[in-house]
């Protein structure tokens, strides 16, 4: 990196420089995205940032609201798998940003916190937008650097590189770096020769447990297990019981019915070892399978922040398994997979079907078909079909993200084996923030290698109205090929099945758990310069997810 001489730093604010080198050394290990929310106090960060896109080292990424920016950050993370940086002024747009910083840390996902704050001498005298920065996000980040406001002193440039390089190290969920800037804020600044640098990953030691196949074993993938869970199961020849968010919802072993089997008689009382990938969050079944201390559990250590352990009930956790070459022990299991894959294909199979006369040379049994076929086309959209078309329309190249609602457990319900993208913000399970998260996976993978796909979005109409504000995109921000699927059915019906559903006054729930709205979602579309679509019946569902270079939202009414 080539440092400007003196006499051209001259007319160039300590702010500057501390931010320009502070960013330079970033890029140089790694990082591509920022994300920028306008503000005062963080103008030099901000200006640095705009300099580092032009001259093609940095993707700037600029939101007006916080909170969305956060998401954003979050959504870009997950898909490109390196740090993503998140630049903030000061006051509660610090704040804003802890919902991600939170979803973040029980995911273990990357971001970087650069949030700006006044120098020592305006702190604590009711300055304006001023408040307690540092310790602001608590435990949810994993180390907090509280950083004096620079002064033109020797070594500021050298120390904001040192800065960079230490919070990247072994970074594997958020951190926060507070940044105190003293005035003059920006100045013309000068770009160091920055050369941008591979991302490298930290490694750390992994306990490594070897498995032997044998019946009597199942393979629980929740979200984030990847497809390593997959292989494992086919390793062991054991059932895979994988929730459609796990990275792991497909091959020969899958179990798509997994909560009716795990309740059945001669399949969840048969089963000795369960071992869990991932976070599983999406049944009650698990979570219960582990607890009734029949079972010797092992969990397979992932980047969530807390281990997987429902009742204290697990018996082992390690870092990564391998499975021992045992041809007979393998061969043993067949009979006990089979049986789960097979009765799993019959449930799966039997739901939301259409049943019609096959195809013959009689004009009656054929007239039949067709009438059945047509009413069947005409008839109103379920959560059932809802989710299958939208399961069935999606492909590898494509990403679909899915809000923490109602649709992603009847996704998880139906949902058959097929390899594509899914993720959910499953850390904490909170609907916030499902659009700007979608937003960040699409821009990211649509500048990638799959850049022909497109990202769907499967949620309901509060998760949506929770996040209305990420649908807004400023002039020469870019707009990624996007499909919000809305299904609307006035509220929070997941809250229906709950225990209170059953003995409050139905008044009263509704009013303080459904939260019932008559959102006009085409004109909600229209003022954020989306396109939109009315799914009146299931005719029409197929057509409108047909993947399109726009971005639109497509309203699907659902019944309570």
């Amino acid at each position: 990196m080539t440092l400007p001489r003196s006499e051209e730093r001259a007319g160039v604010s300590p702010a500057s420089l501390a931010a320009t080198a502070l960013l330079g050394e970033f890029i140089r290990s790694g990082v591509t995205d920022l994300v920028l929310s306008p503000g005062s106090r963080s103008q030099a960060l901000a200006l640095a940032a705009a300099q580092f896109e032009r001259a093609g080292l940095l993707n700037l990424h600029v939101r007006i609201d916080e909170r969305s920016g956060g998401f954003l950050a979050l959504g870009l993370a997950v898909e490109t798998r390196r740090p993503v940086l998140l630049v903030v002024t000061s006051g509660t747009a610090v704040a804003e940003l802890h919902p991600a910083v939170l979803e973040a840390a029980h995911s273990g996902v990357p971001l970087v916190v650069l949030s700006a704050d006044r120098p020592a001498e305006l702190l604590g005298i009711g300055s304006n937008q001023t408040t307690v920065q540092p310790g602001m996000f608590g435990a949810a980040v994993s180390r907090t650097w509280d950083v004096p406001a620079p002064g033109a002193g020797p070594g500021e440039e050298e120390a904001a590189r040192t800065l960079a390089a230490e919070v990247l190290a072994g970074i594997d969920g958020p951190r926060h770096v507070n940044l105190a800037y003293r005035e003059p804020l920006s100045a013309p600044q000068l770009l160091p020769d920055v050369e941008p640098g591979p991302w490298v990953p930290h490694t750390r030691p992994r306990e490594v447990l070897e498995l032997r196949p044998g019946p009597g074993t199942v393979v629980v993938a929740g979200t984030g297990a990847g497809d390593v869970a997959e292989a494992v199961a086919r390793a062991l020849g054991a059932p895979l019981l994988a929730e459609v968010a796990s990275g792991a919802r497909f091959g020969p072993n899958l179990v798509a019915a997994y909560r009716e089997l795990l309740a059945a008689a001669n399949f969840g009382d048969r089963i000795e070892r369960v071992v869990v990938f991932g976070h599983p969050t999406l049944s009650r079944e698990v979570p219960a399978l582990i607890q009734n201390g029949r079972v010797h559990t092992i969990v397979v250590r992932g980047d969530s922040r807390d281990d997987y352990n429902p009742g204290h009930r697990v018996s082992r956790f390690v870092d990564a398994v391998t499975v021992a070459e045992d041809a007979a022990a393998l061969d043993a299991a067949r009979s006990w997979v089979a049986r789960w894959v097979h009765t799993s294909r019959q449930l799966i199979d039997g739901v939301d079907t259409v049943q019609g006369a096959a195809l013959t040379d009689d004009y009656r049994e054929r007239a039949e078909f067709a009438r059945t076929q047509l009413e069947a086309l005409r008839a109103p959209v379920t959560r059932g079909s809802l989710v299958r078309a939208v399961w069935n329309a999606s492909w590898p190249h494509d990403r679909l993200v899915v809000a923490s609602s109602r649709l992603i457990r009847e996704l998880d319900r139906v949902a058959p084996g097929k390899k594509i993208p899914v993720h959910a913000n499953r850390g904490l399970a909170g609907i916030d923030g499902t659009i700007a998260t979608a937003t960040g996976m699409a821009l990211a993978q649509q500048a990638g290698a799959e850049s022909r796909g497109i990202t769907r979005v499967l949620l309901g109409d509060l998760a949506m109205l929770h996040d209305a504000g990420s649908l807004l995109a400023g002039v020469g921000e870019q707009r990624p090929r996007m499909q919000l699927i809305v299904g609307n059915d006035g509220g929070g019906t997941i809250f229906d099945g709950l225990e209170v559903a059953r003995s409050a006054d139905a008044e009263l729930l509704d009013r303080v758990m459904l939260t019932p709205q008559r959102v006009d979602f085409a004109a909600l579309a229209a003022a954020y310069g989306w396109k939109y679509r009315r799914v009146s019946n299931r005719g029409e569902l197929d057509p409108a997810l047909t993947p399109g270079d726009e971005q639109v939202l497509i309203e699907v009414p659902l019944s309570r």
